[in-house]
């Protein structure tokens, strides 16, 4: 095994560990209240598809890269590679979507002071539920193509082009099949990060208002306190632009990749550690900015 193989095996190892704890401390945190009869709040629904997703993305693109860095070739057939790249693109898509949904309910929340913002609130919370169960099935439907496309390693199949991911690989056609698919990601994609986008420029501008508001009234000193609703905005502005970073990475790499070929296995394990970095980050920053999710990790954490 050459060190290079072990150094980032040793990585994909910690990051799906810490990755795999992390998130489903905040799944059982966010589980519950279901079990418990009390009824989720649509942000605590929003959450849990975010927790759930990001867990299914560490597990779908950290093991697989945890065996092939140790040495173990085509340990999956085609039906495995299918199975495994088409859970990462579906859990990845549906993890865009809710952060998509996260910030722009946040945006009606801290704007619900008129009557126009407090209906649209209202019809939030209302189709919060159907919101968010539809996502996977959409994510489902939209990157099925996957299935098509790709195979294991150890199929030699001719291909007009193919991608390799170290322990699959998949196949690209030079029919108008491929960039009609393509442009349909695309534009489902930037739809969601242009909603991202506005929200977070909404909030922003709420939030600088409401400080120059306060800092006239109440002076510096009290303005130095920050609500709840403002500490939330916060924290769902950091996980906007930190996927925003990531996913802006990941996708010109998968553009590059396609119009260019494949580059060396070390830069697709990097674009791999950065791409898994975001699911990792996510967790943390939702259990700190929960007082009671944090107490109980660190708790645990400490007790163990």
């Amino acid at each position: 095994m050459k060190p290079e193989n072990m150094v980032m095996g040793i990585i994909f190892i910690l990051q799906t560990t810490v990755g795999i704890l992390v998130n489903s401390s905040v799944l059982l945190h966010y589980l519950i209240p279901g079990f418990t009869g009390k009824g989720l709040k649509p942000k605590a629904l929003i959450v849990k598809h975010l927790t759930l997703a990001n867990s299914l993305s560490i597990i779908s693109r950290g093991i697989p890269k945890i065996m092939t860095e140790f040495g173990m070739k085509y340990f999956l057939d085609n039906i495995g590679c299918k199975l495994v790249l088409y859970l990462y693109r579906v859990s990845r898509g549906v993890s865009l979507y809710m952060t998509c949904l996260l910030s722009c309910f946040q945006a009606t929340t801290i704007s619900s002071s008129t009557t126009k913002w407090m209906k649209l609130k209202h019809k939030a919370i209302e189709y919060m539920g159907p919101s968010c169960s539809l996502s996977w099935p959409m994510q489902l439907l939209l990157n099925v193509m996957i299935l098509m496309r790709v195979t294991s390693s150890s199929n030699r199949k001719n291909a007009t082009k193919k991608l390799t991911y170290g322990y699959c690989s998949a196949s690209v056609s030079d029919t108008i099949a491929t960039p009609l698919y393509m442009l349909l990601l695309s534009f489902s994609d930037v739809l969601c990060l242009s909603l991202m986008s506005w929200a977070s420029i909404f909030m922003l501008s709420i939030l600088y208002r409401h400080r120059r508001q306060v800092q006239y009234i109440h002076g510096a000193q009290h303005s130095l306190r920050i609500s709840p609703e403002a500490r939330a905005t916060q924290t769902i502005l950091i996980l906007v632009c930190t996927f925003v970073t990531f996913y802006s990475i990941s996708s010109i790499h998968v553009l590059y990749s396609a119009l260019f070929g494949n580059q060396g296995l070390w830069v697709i394990n990097i674009v791999s550690v950065l791409e898994t970095c975001y699911p990792i980050f996510c967790s943390f920053v939702l259990i700190s900015s929960n007082h009671s999710a944090s107490r109980l990790y660190f708790h645990c954490w400490w007790k163990s």
